[in-house]
């Protein structure tokens, strides 16, 4: 279990070593064709800043080689608030007093016939809180059910699950799972989540072995930006976590995702660091240098202009017409949202700009029969 694996690497050693980097660092790693995790270090260091524009030319070559000119577009679904999780940066801590919405399965087929009036949406993405009592796998498994006649690709953003419920869920249509480790700093990460499921570090952080032993075809994965004064340390810790599953799991195709933190208002949990854009970018840049292959999604958190800028340099995924607030397309729109979108334009809005960069929007890129003939020819090659 790659919980394991992370014990051999010091958070303090690989802070110092990211800041030990030199601009001889950086140069070796963009001269190489296909760069390790040091790499990577040397690409999100400070020494890299003065070589913003050759690594997002690297960047844009990479990601045109293997996505061309495109970006998969998909929107997500609260299907429930409700949390039995204290965390302390989260609007769905279990201690906030505030309406608790759960969509029953009627109210889940009007979400999915509203969002289907947004625009061709064929990508959705289901979202809880963490309560196994009242949206645990039963439940999941209803709901992707009911999801199936009206999208192509399923995917989850749920508590982590068992290796069975995982592999239960892809009998029902799931795809993928989404899952944010929030921070790979094992003693910061209890101060986070204080009680709850989510304040289980190994069980969070080896979920992902769990997804891959079950066969998940697509897993997702980042950090929430803001939690750890030291953000590239825990960046490098996702990056090595990314390389271990792809050894582990080689079938599996991995996405990344680098949501930022809003500082709050009316004295709300505060971010330990601010990125900025430039900072995001070459966040962005480095991670397609470092991978050629991996999904790079950008959600409604940014804005719009520079989402788009960005579909045009690395970012192969992203969202569009969000709602964060459960039944938020039609049945519950004042429900309590898990936070504010920065890119409010309509899913027509945000094709119409991606072509005017010259990106070209992907409404389906996976089916079910995808996969069945991927275990057709795996299977005959066994043979």
């Amino acid at each position: 279990m790659f919980s394991d694996e992370l014990k051999a690497w010091s958070w303090e050693d690989t802070t110092r070593e990211i800041a030990a980097m030199t601009a001889a660092d950086v140069e070796r790693a963009l001269s190489r064709t296909h760069c390790d995790v040091r790499d990577f270090m040397a690409l999100i260091s400070p020494a890299a800043e003065p070589y913003l524009e050759q690594m997002a030319q690297c960047s844009r070559r990479y990601t045109e080689e293997r996505f061309g000119r495109t970006v998969s577009m998909f929107i997500p679904l609260y299907l429930t608030n409700a949390c039995t999780n204290s965390c302390v940066y989260c609007g769905f801590h279990v201690a906030n007093k505030m309406a608790r919405t759960i969509l029953t399965p009627a109210e889940m087929v009007q979400e999915y016939e509203a969002i289907k009036r947004l625009g061709p949406f064929e990508n959705l993405l289901l979202v809880t809180g963490e309560h196994p009592a009242k949206a645990g796998t039963a439940y999941l498994a209803q709901a992707l059910d009911l999801a199936k006649p009206y999208f192509a690709n399923l995917k989850i953003e749920v508590m982590p699950l068992s290796t069975e419920d995982y592999k239960l869920l892809t009998h029902h249509g799931m795809n993928g799972v989404i899952c944010f480790q929030e921070t790979y700093h094992r003693e910061n990460y209890k101060l986070y989540h204080p009680r709850g499921m989510k304040s289980n570090f190994e069980w969070r952080v080896d979920g992902f072995d769990r997804m891959g032993q079950a066969g998940v075809h697509s897993i997702g994965m980042g950090v929430l930006i803001g939690l750890e004064k030291e953000w590239r340390t825990d960046l490098t810790m996702l990056a090595r976590h990314l390389r271990y599953l792809q050894r582990h799991y080689w079938r599996t195709r991995y996405s990344v995702n680098f949501p930022r933190m809003c500082p709050a208002e009316n004295g709300g949990f505060q971010p330990n660091c601010i990125i900025t854009d430039r900072e995001l970018a070459q966040l962005t840049f480095a991670m397609r240098i470092f991978d050629h292959d991996v999904d790079i999604s950008y959600s409604t958190r940014e804005r719009p202009d520079f989402r788009d800028h960005m579909a045009t340099l690395g970012v192969t995924t992203m969202s569009a017409a969000s709602r964060t607030e459960p039944g938020g397309y039609s049945t519950h729109v004042n429900a309590l949202e898990q936070f504010e979108v920065s890119d409010p334009r309509s899913a027509d809005e945000v094709v119409q700009a991606l072509r005017r960069m010259g990106v070209e929007a992907v409404w389906k890129d996976w089916d079910s029969s995808f996969d069945h003939l991927k275990q057709l020819h795996l299977s005959k090659q066994a043979k």
